[in-house]
């Protein structure tokens, strides 16, 4: 005779039933998800806001950038192909840039700055959702054609 306790039968009384392993927790499509607006935040760096930035000012017709310069003093030459300089900051919703750049001459400076400007934003819109309500813009030098192929020997 045994007069020891016997273990309670699995799924008897006083026992909690086995679940199989994840089966206590929720799939994505078992729960509700609110509007995407209320689910989280996404955040853009000043960094990556100004490299967009860059590349779409690179983007536009007759435009150049600048070259690095040391106490106003440039490093190189203004090209074409050299990025232009961008700086910006994020505020909310808000981006707020500035741009230093060059325009190949003859170009109409103000038709380049206006097209310049309607691209940054549009694009800066388009790829982060940030409205870019400032947008300055400084115009460093003209690039004249010839000199991009002019070496001195």
């Amino acid at each position: 005779m045994n007069t020891g306790t016997a273990a309670p039968a699995p799924g008897g009384p006083g026992t909690e039933p086995a679940t199989p392993r994840g089966a206590g927790t929720t799939t994505p499509s078992q729960r509700t998800a609110g509007p995407p607006e209320t689910r989280g935040h996404t955040g853009i760096s000043d960094r990556v806001l100004e490299q967009i930035a860059a590349r779409a000012v690179s983007e536009v017709e007759q435009v150049g950038g600048v070259a690095p310069r040391v106490l106003g003093v440039p490093l190189g030459r203004d090209t074409e192909q050299t990025a232009p300089r961008v700086s910006g900051h994020v505020d909310g919703h808000l981006a707020i840039l500035k741009v230093t750049l060059s325009v190949v001459y003859p170009a109409p400076i103000r038709q380049v700055v206006h097209r310049v400007r309607d691209h940054v934003v549009a694009r800066v819109r388009e790829l982060t959702g940030l409205e870019a309500r400032q947008v300055d813009i400084d115009v460093t030098r003209l690039i004249h054609p010839a000199e991009e192929g002019r070496r001195v020997q």
